[in-house]
């Protein structure tokens, strides 16, 4: 077997899990599920505590959890996960009613629709995207 080919990503978008490191699993989770107006499983893996972003068989997108645990670091930098929304300027308002802080308002980004980056509770900078 040619070793290019089995490294090659296939024909879907590469990324289909995320992790959003926190220190207070019960904290973070009552803020996205506040901000977002969703319910976030919790579970038991290993060491690991999760809340588990809701996840609908055959859809597009990726879905990820809140992760508490050694080697899980709340972090302002490095990777950026963008969370699908409907509405930009009503979900930054929930974010700073709900203990987060808009790090970069709604930016126009043309055909690829708008953008914002938040903070969450936890002081991780996490970021919103909608296509009006």
């Amino acid at each position: 077997m040619d070793a290019k080919k089995e490294i090659t990503m296939s024909i879907y978008n590469p990324v289909n899990w995320f992790e959003i490191p926190v220190e207070d699993l019960d904290r973070a989770k009552g803020f996205y599920e506040s901000v977002f107006n969703l319910e976030l499983s919790v579970n038991q893996m290993g060491p690991l505590q999760m809340a588990w972003f809701p996840m609908q068989e055959g859809a597009t997108g990726a879905t990820g959890t809140l992760v508490k645990g050694d080697g899980y670091q709340p972090s302002n930098s490095g990777t950026l996960v963008y969370l699908a929304v409907n509405n930009i300027e009503e979900t930054l308002g929930k974010i700073e009613s709900c203990g987060g802080k808009v790090l970069m308002p709604k930016m126009n980004i043309g055909e690829y629709g708008f953008y914002a980056h938040f903070e969450d509770c936890e002081g991780n900078r996490v970021a919103l995207h909608a296509m009006s």
